[in-house]
């Protein structure tokens, strides 16, 4: 994935409905603990997405599937951010949702209850060649690699993009749902992706390296380039083997909410690459806004969701 710029930006990836607990300290097991909830539009796909086009990516599209019970708020929300939506009404299934457990007393760090809904059963039959057609670079959400179809459709997406030229980048996703998949099932799943971009502990998972700095650089030697995101340590470029660039996480920020920021650099760092930006500016970018999106409650870029319809 070369820096020269261009085109649109394709994700495939989740959209879900996300509802934000905040509460202070243990919950309490088996009686109330006092918290501030919210819903809000979410999904890893869906939040990368606007957040590129939050950082000025001019064109974003984004394929995946939603229930009828809220399609048209997601399409609406994802309208808002500049996203032009391209989503498949699922009749049988409803959108999934994830109920965000942010411990605010514990710097913002976040459990997650998941329920995929339609989004799990994205697959080839949504996805079509065609939709490379101007688009400069793919992005696929690693929840796609957590389903059948799903892991069918990212086989199809790949191969087509590489047939284009067209460069692909991927976010695993989870910990746990790797754990479940098994790691070389999904390294072979995900052979042919141009740039990976783990955190830290999706990284050490995938590479059986104890730090961020020796995972990406095992990674790379794997993937053309690999990009870890390492939270309040900043982040790291590995290409060939070696870790070439090393970017510090911006100071003094404040957490509100963890979810999504990791979103937010990758979206950030997405849109960065597609104007031409060089790796060192792109993740120095991508920290920033990462660090914007702890500030926020969920996972979209701040001003940009409403509650839902």
């Amino acid at each position: 994935m070369t820096g020269a710029g261009g085109g649109a930006l394709l994700v495939v990836g989740d959209v879900v409905t996300d509802v934000v607990a905040r509460h202070r300290g243990p919950l309490a097991t088996g009686t109330d603990t006092a918290a501030s909830i919210r819903t809000v539009p979410g999904g890893a796909g869906a939040n990368v997405a606007c957040w590129a086009a939050y950082q000025g990516c001019r064109d974003v599209v984004l394929l995946g599937r939603v229930g009828v019970d809220s399609a048209r708020w997601h399409e609406e929300e994802l309208v808002r951010c500049g996203v032009r939506p391209r989503l498949v009404v699922d009749a049988e299934a409803p959108t999934g949702a994830v109920i965000c457990l942010v411990d605010a007393g514990a710097g913002g760090e976040r459990t997650f209850l998941a329920d995929g809904g339609a989004s799990v059963r994205v697959g080839p039959e949504d996805w079509s060649p065609a939709l490379l057609d101007g688009v400069g670079l793919l992005h696929l959400s690693g929840y796609l690699c957590f389903s059948a179809t799903g892991r069918e459709l990212v086989s199809a997406a790949v191969a087509d993009a590489r047939a284009r030229g067209v460069p692909v980048s991927l976010d695993p996703a989870s910990t746990g749902f790797l754990r479940e998949l098994g790691v070389e099932r999904f390294l072979a799943l995900v052979d042919g992706v141009d740039v990976l971009v783990p955190s830290r502990d999706e990284a050490v998972l995938l590479s059986g390296e104890p730090g961020a700095e020796g995972a990406a650089a095992k990674l790379s030697g794997r993937f053309p380039v690999v990009v870890v995101k390492a939270g309040a340590a900043g982040a790291c470029v590995a290409r060939g083997g070696v870790v070439r660039e090393r970017v510090g996480a911006a100071a003094g920020v404040v957490v509100r909410d963890s979810t999504g920021a990791g979103d937010a650099f990758t979206g950030t760092v997405l849109a960065a690459r597609l104007r031409g930006a060089g790796w060192r500016e792109s993740v120095d970018e991508g920290c920033r806004a990462g660090a914007v999106a702890v500030g926020v409650v969920g996972g979209r870029p701040p001003g940009r969701s409403t509650g839902p319809a």
